[in-house]
């Protein structure tokens, strides 16, 4: 498996609750009829159940599909409420969300921080 995130990747949360038994080939299709992108291309596709407390990650890696899932054991991951479509992330929100943690309160750092002692 070649693992390689470049710049041009965008991550998309798909915003409506889907059907947790979907696979490899049921979340392409999603990907290409509801959300209208190539699930061949090198973008990563996030899904949630309808309870919030599971999700699902597609990626296609160039020599098949990736399927991840997450099941978090309290609580339920922070999603938006709009009900279609799809919204981008940023690596650093795919984090905080994969953590269970509220990615749409995080603020970026004005300018760049650098240490003063190392």
């Amino acid at each position: 498996m070649s693992v390689a995130w470049t710049g041009r990747a965008r991550i998309y949360l798909a915003l409506a609750p889907r059907d947790m038994r979907k696979g490899f080939d049921g979340l392409s299709a999603e990907v290409s009829h509801v959300l209208g992108r190539d699930p061949f291309s090198e973008h990563l596709f996030v899904f949630r159940s309808k309870r919030g407390d599971r999700l699902k990650a597609l990626w296609w890696d160039g020599s098949g599909f990736c399927l991840l899932a997450k099941r978090l054991e309290r609580g339920r991951f922070v999603w938006p409420r709009v009900k279609e479509g799809a919204i981008t992330l940023t690596p650093a929100q795919l984090g905080l969300l994969l953590e269970g943690l509220d990615w749409r309160r995080a603020i970026p750092l004005a300018g760049e921080v650098r240490p003063t002692a190392v």
